[in-house]
């Protein structure tokens, strides 16, 4: 069973370890979240269209997000090891691109299937699997399941901390959707003058917003909106993202060496913090 941590205590050290980072946690943050927004504004602008093309388009910008984030967490491992981490580390996903997709697959259907007999066992096995791509990027000779299994293995003990976590950054991350929520309002009034009827059910909101070509929402086009919500995220994802994913990465160590599942083992770096190959 995992150990009660000091949450307020792990922030803290999260917080000193990333005023330590160089090059600063600030401008590596703006460079991934930059490039994420990027990703989401191309596939907005896939969206517009129809066919294999946006398909083919929102599934590419979809999978470069996920080796994105998981060159973010690479760069908080490196940052929590004391190691280097330069920019480039954002990128290092790419290696075991394959696999980091792949795990996303199956997560998210197990996750589906949990969440199939209720809500509560569904929200059990987003935190059963928590640690599944962590453990991936420690160890990419891993395959999915056995990334899923470790995770598994790794959280007794430490759902409901991680539950606390979250809740204690659920602020900023409300703060980061408020102009989508205010966005969202805004569709809802429009297509409540378009639609006669009222009391527009949230499935049948959803559909007409698909199917409805929406003009200005409070005087801004859409592509407006898009690039505010977006911008927004970025300013306040500053301020609380790289925190969050250190001081979960420490709950991801504590679960390591409570359980004795997924230690490397002695003083050997992971292969993501190997310098260049110099030949011998």
């Amino acid at each position: 069973m995992g150990e009660p941590l000091d949450r307020r205590a792990i922030k803290e050290r999260a917080r000193e370890l990333l005023e330590a980072a160089d090059p600063s946690a600030k401008s590596v943050t703006t460079l991934y979240l930059g490039l994420s927004a990027l990703l989401a504004l191309i596939a907005y602008f896939g969206g517009e269209g129809i066919g294999i093309a946006a398909l083919f388009l929102a599934v590419i910008t979809s999978l470069l997000s996920l080796v994105l984030d998981a060159g973010f967490v690479l760069w908080c491992m490196a940052v929590r090891r004391g190691g280097e981490a330069p920019y480039g580390i954002l990128f290092d996903g790419f290696s075991i691109v394959g696999k980091i997709i792949a795990l996303t697959l199956v997560k998210s259907f197990f996750i589906f299937l949990w969440s199939l007999l209720f809500v509560v066992p569904g929200i059990v096995a987003m935190y059963r699997y928590r640690f599944a791509l962590y453990d991936l990027l420690e160890d990419p000779d891993l395959g999915p399941l056995e990334a899923l299994e470790m995770s598994k293995a790794q959280t007794p003990g430490y759902k409901a901390q991680l539950f606390v976590l979250d809740l204690s950054y659920v602020g900023w991350m409300l703060l980061a959707g408020i102009p989508r929520l205010i966005y969202q309002q805004g569709v809802r009034m429009e297509l409540e003058k378009i639609v006669p009827s009222m009391g527009i059910d949230i499935q049948s909101f959803n559909d007409l917003w698909q199917s409805v070509e929406i003009g200005p929402v409070f005087g801004l086009s859409p592509l407006v909106w898009q690039v505010l919500i977006l911008g927004w995220a970025l300013v306040v994802g500053l301020f609380y993202l790289p925190h969050y994913q250190c001081a979960e990465l420490e709950y991801f160590d504590a679960a390591r060496s409570t359980s004795g599942i997924g230690l490397t083992g002695g003083d050997d770096a992971p292969w993501w913090a190997d310098g260049p190959d110099d030949g011998t």
